[in-house]
């Protein structure tokens, strides 16, 4: 079967494909910045908390590291409403993607806190700190630098994974490119015009995360 491309039958359908990044980046930044909030409370549950809260975080990580997001995805959105619970394509999609990036950004920011030194922590006690303060102006900043290279890494990551909420329903990137493939039939057409989308996402990212780490930090981001 002989299958010429033909552009020109979707150009009409360019900008309403291309407006899905918009979706695609907010539901990338809510993901990420949710996600390490997370992952950082159980990162210092794991390590700072009593023997309830660091089995408890453990149990999380080992749970979410280990669950794919195909299926939790699908659990929550198809799953839940046998019990009543009914979540948007939206609420179904951050849950699931926080959930399980919480368990991996956890462990990246875990190592960023077991590199800071015991002089700073002990100076933090000394001047008289407490455990949030510490939190906030010792341990917070010394993982972010010390883990930023992953952290982008991952934000890149988290971004390119959003695709998946196109499986129910999320109306972004690729699922408004799975409509207008419907609708046309000009399925390469289309995903070869999303695929560059992506790719120009994730290097203006890569452009955008290592010029903010020599800003911030006056390291040289490696990210993808």
């Amino acid at each position: 079967m002989n299958y010429s491309l033909q552009y020109g039958q979707i150009a009409a359908d360019v900008p309403y494909i291309l407006a899905g990044a918009w979706p695609t980046l907010w539901l990338t930044f809510v993901i990420f910045f949710a996600s390490a909030a997370l992952g950082l409370f159980i990162a210092m549950a794991r390590l700072k908390g009593g023997p309830v809260a660091a089995r408890a975080a453990g149990v999380w990580v080992t749970l979410t590291t280990n669950s794919p997001l195909f299926v939790v995805l699908f659990f929550l959105f198809n799953g839940l409403p046998n019990w009543g619970i009914l979540l948007s394509p939206v609420a179904a999609t951050l849950i699931a993607f926080i959930a399980i990036s919480s368990g991996y950004l956890a462990e990246i920011q875990r190592g960023g806190i077991l590199s800071v030194r015991a002089s700073e922590l002990d100076a933090a006690e000394v001047l008289g700190m407490s455990r949030l303060q510490t939190l906030r102006f010792v341990i917070a900043p010394h993982v972010i630098k010390t883990t930023y290279p992953a952290l982008s890494n991952f934000f890149i990551f988290t971004m390119l994974g959003t695709s998946m909420a196109s499986l129910v329903g999320v109306n972004e990137l690729t699922g408004r490119a799975i409509e207008v493939t419907s609708r046309t039939f000009r399925s390469i057409e289309v995903f070869s015009l999303v695929a560059v989308t992506y790719v120009v996402l994730s290097l203006l990212a890569s452009l955008a995360l290592a010029l903010v780490g020599r800003m911030l930090f006056r390291v040289k981001a490696r990210v993808l």
